[in-house]
């Protein structure tokens, strides 16, 4: 059809319209649309964040000092980086290494060579409890084949600017990629799958974009747990038990999560049952959950498709979700300014799970909702609210903006140093790097919480960090601990020392 044609037709049809207006129909319903754009997204963190971001697309690179070291089938990756300096590289053939391999030495690159399909194999047998553990700045972990390992594939213990990418990490128990308390990194192109609580967890840490991944057949597909400044974009999220969440645990030593896009990713059909350790906070999560942010502030859920999830797709909430978990009177319990943004939802909330389903019943309602907020917040907003079936958005304006493009990522444009804190000590910094990652103040995570470890060793610090060193399984409800035998002798008491003081 030619541009003539179309106009006339459109002329045709305006006439007629105002033809059939001046003989008494109805007049055509008439929406007003802006007459100027809407205001470009700011981050709700600090100035450099969203300056930086807007100017950088995940420019993370790790320095090299030219040094190249080549690790064969039959030979340790352990010996190849106790043989490193700072800012080698080490290539890892095709193969089986039965070990773990700790990183405590800055601008490593670890990195697997894959031949004709065929990658270096980081296998656990059952037996060990970490694949990959990091405490030193500027780590690259990539193209890993990592199974079977009881604890986390890839851990990261308060190193900063680090980069996971290109790995497969499958049935790795407690956690596929998990970086704690780490400033500045990326998180890409990883496929991980059969977690039991995590597939990625990004644990006290800061500007970490979370991108380019397909997480499966776990109990969490991406957790962003007590952080800020991190971006969540263009991951397959599916079967799992929840697709995509952002939260924060109560009793852990960084009290705030918040600035968080959750941005055009695929959160389809997450309806595994949940396999979670009982007692765990995720171990509450419903199965079919799209999205959950629980008391975080400042999420954006923008340009994501969130199809199929059976009990909800959207849902905000305070602490009442973590169940076993006590309130911490330093972390505020509700999800502030919520904003929800131009996404495509359809069949949710289905076939809800009992205990949705039961809250559901008290509603009058017997299918989920697309989008629930169960706190009511006055201070979330949304786009087209009449796209979607919802509950407790009564309260919510129409945003300000309508897109976060303007924010290509949360990483920042130059290396950070290692990490530092105010008054730090070498105790501090491990109970929050390391032991924080498992063990809140009172309520319960992987491991027991802090006080009943303090209430078990009081005045013994010795003890804790000999357990530490070389834990032995104790109870049949917690799983097993992993040792801490890479953290030096003193490393290890400074933690324990520390771990008994704390006291929130």
């Amino acid at each position: 059809m030619s541009k003539i044609t179309i106009i006339i037709g459109a002329a045709v049809l305006l006439a007629g319209g105002y033809y059939l207006g001046k003989s008494g129909q109805q007049p055509a319903t008439v929406i007003k649309l802006d007459s100027e754009p809407k205001a470009a997204f700011t981050s709700s963190g600090a100035e450099e964040v969203a300056s930086a971001s807007a100017s950088v697309v995940r420019s993370l690179v790790t320095p090299s000092s030219g040094e190249l070291i080549v690790v064969r089938d039959g030979e340790s990756i352990q010996d190849a980086v106790a043989a490193a300096s700072p800012g080698a590289v080490i290539k890892v053939m095709p193969g089986t290494y039965k070990e773990t391999v700790y990183i405590d030495k800055d601008n490593i690159t670890l990195s697997g060579v894959i031949e004709q399909g065929r990658y270096p194999v980081l296998e656990g047998e059952g037996l060990r409890n970490d694949a990959v553990l990091y405490s030193g700045n500027g780590v690259t972990v990539e193209n890993l084949y990592i199974t079977h390992y009881k604890g986390n594939g890839v851990m990261g213990q308060a190193g900063n600017n680090f980069i996971i990418r290109n790995n497969y990490i499958v049935d790795t128990g407690v956690y596929g990629i998990f970086p704690q308390l780490g400033k500045n990194g990326i998180v890409s192109h990883n496929i991980v799958s059969g977690i039991e609580d995590a597939a990625i967890y990004v644990g006290m840490s800061d500007n970490v974009d979370v991108v380019f991944n397909q997480v499966f057949d776990s109990v969490a597909g991406i957790e962003i747990e007590n952080s800020r400044h991190s971006l969540v974009e263009s991951n397959f999220v599916y079967n799992n038990t929840g697709g995509i969440l952002a939260f924060i645990t109560p009793g852990l030593p960084i009290k705030s999560c918040g600035d968080v896009l959750i941005r055009n990713n695929f959160v389809v059909d997450n309806n595994h049952e949940n396999f979670a350790i009982p007692g765990s906070l995720v171990s509450n999560i419903p199965a079919g959950t799209g999205v959950l942010v629980m008391a975080c502030d400042d999420v954006v859920i923008e340009g994501n498709i969130i199809t199929g999830n059976n009990s909800v797709g959207i849902t905000f909430t305070d602490f009442s979700l973590a169940g076993n978990a006590a309130n911490d009177p330093d972390s505020e319990p509700n999800p502030n300014r919520p904003k929800i943004l131009n996404n495509i939802m359809q069949d949710n909330g289905k076939d809800p799970a009992p205990a949705v389903r039961a809250v559901l019943a008290a509603m009058l309602e017997t299918t989920g909702p697309d989008i629930v907020d169960t706190v009511g917040m006055d201070d979330g907003c949304i786009l087209n609210p009449e796209r979607f079936r919802t509950i407790g958005l009564g309260k919510y304006t129409e945003c300000e903006f309508s897109t976060t493009a303007n924010v290509a990522s949360y990483t920042l444009p130059e290396p950070v140093p290692a990490r530092s804190m105010e008054d730090v000590d070498k105790g501090k910094l491990a109970y929050y790097g390391v032991c924080a990652g498992c063990h809140a103040y009172s309520s319960r995570m992987i491991g027991p919480p802090t006080q009943i470890i303090q209430a078990l060793y009081m005045d013994n610090p010795e003890g804790i960090a000999e357990y530490a060193a070389n834990p032995v399984k104790k109870r049949e409800d917690y799983p097993s601990m992993p040792p801490q035998s890479h953290l030096d002798d003193e490393t290890r008491l400074a933690a324990a020392k520390f771990m008994l003081k704390v006291t929130k």
